[in-house]
């Protein structure tokens, strides 16, 4: 289902001047017009989906655009910016990098930064990780996950060649990813291929059966023998609703995994490196999946993602046999290490334990007049804000949901676009460094994020 395009009509909205928050324009900014304009004459319709806002200087919690509004920044750019725009960490090290003349780009011939980003997530990661395979982007991650998990199956069983994931599931855009999150993100041309099934969430407000016997059965109703499955694949939250899964259905489904010798993996392109108020997102759950892969906060900037797991997979091709271009680009490590030692360093972890918890209560009183049509749900410092027709029925409210986002933008408080099932829900994840100052001012402050909902709800 594509996005209701934003408009290019300029809309008035009353002036905001608060600490966090700068709207002092009409919006799009009347002069950006012919930019927008320009933009979409070169770009594939899809990449019309956000609000249009040209992003002109970031720093720390805000986004800024050249015509003096300023946001408090609640999409961190879709989850990527998470110690805050243009940490000066970051900042140095990509200039102490390009200031000593190091290579920008040494495709897998071996660079000091990659390095020491693989030593460092080594370091961090379960003692049972001894392999890094730095890529690009989360969808290759995915792809290579399944890859490996797959070769390992087939080369033991011929027929172990499923890949068990979850309805409602988002893995990315590339072709496997996409087979894994069953179509979702837009794939209708994507052909059906009977070893990839999805069975239902636990976590999900759609899933009325949390026990782990649901995925047993889901499995037995499909036909399928567990010592064919290959592997299992879940987001450790789903994006679209940021819960996590029953505790003890994880802890289940990795006895499963381990009786039947399928590889558990997680995917946390965007739960991993801190989102969740742990280091990484599976560490609610007291297991260690076989592989998992990451991307989006691992630099906080620059494109970068990586699968981390057992050699007993990582190790399955030769030399040669499973490479990426720009694995392991020199500047994106940089950033990735700097990105990481800032996490350790300021304690941004511990922050967004703190202040996710903090975020959680006051938007649930936040939502608690309109029960009969909102739900509320996340971990960390990633929520999600689900608007519905039809709270019983559970039927998505795109239109509210939409009309909330652009409301919002014009008042100073920047998220994407609206997501999950039906587009009806709004995330709210800023960077880890958020203060309960900021949170404050963007709930509270003028025209903030709860009088804005009331009137989408009562209006």
């Amino acid at each position: 289902m594509g996005l209701k395009e934003f408009s290019l009509v300029p809309k008035d909205y009353p002036k905001v001047e608060t600490p966090y928050r700068r709207i002092k324009t009409a919006l799009p900014v009347p002069e950006s017009i012919d930019f927008f304009k320009k933009l979409w004459a070169s770009e594939p319709i899809s990449m019309r989906c956000e609000p249009p806002v040209l992003w002109h200087r970031s720093s720390g919690l805000n986004v800024f655009d050249p015509y003096g509004n300023k946001w408090l920044d609640w999409s961190c750019g879709v989850l990527v910016t998470s110690v805050g725009h243009n940490h000066p960490a970051i900042r140095a090290a990509i200039e102490k990098h390009l200031q000593s003349g190091a290579p920008l780009h040494t495709y897998i011939f071996a660079n000091e930064a990659r390095a020491r980003l693989a030593e460092k997530i080594i370091e961090i990661t379960p003692a049972e990780h001894d392999r890094v395979f730095l890529l690009t982007t989360g969808s290759e991650a995915v792809e290579v996950s399944l890859k490996v998990a797959r070769t390992y199956g087939v080369r033991r069983n011929p027929k172990k060649r499923y890949v068990i994931s979850y309805q409602g599931a988002f893995h990315g855009r590339t072709y496997a990813s996409q087979l894994a999150g069953g179509g979702l993100g837009g794939g209708e041309w994507v052909d059906p291929n009977p070893t990839f099934v999805q069975v239902p969430y636990p976590g999900s407000i759609d899933t009325k059966d949390k026990s782990f016997g649901l995925f047993e059965k889901s499995l037995a109703a499909a036909g399928i023998k567990p010592e064919e499955v290959a592997a299992v694949i879940a987001e450790t939250f789903q994006g679209r609703e940021a819960k996590l899964m029953p505790v003890d259905y994880v802890k289940n489904l990795r006895q499963w995994c381990d009786r039947y010798d399928a590889a558990l993996i997680f995917d946390e392109v965007q739960a991993g490196f801190g989102r969740t108020g742990r280091l990484f997102g599976f560490e609610h759950y007291g297991v260690v999946p076989d592989l998992f892969v990451c991307g989006k906060g691992i630099s906080s900037s620059l494109p970068l993602s990586a699968v981390i797991g057992k050699s007993k997979y990582l190790d399955l091709y030769k030399p040669g046999e499973m490479t990426s271009t720009h694995t392991g680009s020199p500047i994106p490590c940089a950033a990735a290490l700097a990105s990481i030692e800032t996490l350790q360093s300021e304690k941004l972890v511990e922050n967004c334990a703190a202040m996710g918890a903090y975020l959680k209560g006051e938007l649930e009183k936040m939502v608690k007049p309109y029960a009969d049509r909102l739900d509320i749900g996340g971990v960390g410092l990633v929520h999600g804000l689900l608007f519905f027709n039809n709270r019983q029925e559970l039927t998505p409210d795109p239109e509210t949901a939409f009309r909330f986002c652009e409301e919002a933008v014009g008042s100073g408080n920047l998220f994407f676009a609206p997501v999950g099932k039906g587009r009806g829900a709004i995330k709210f994840c800023p960077p880890l460094s958020v203060t309960r100052e900021a949170i404050d001012d963007g709930l509270y402050g003028k025209r903030g994020l709860a009088e804005i909902l009331k009137e989408v709800m009562e209006g």
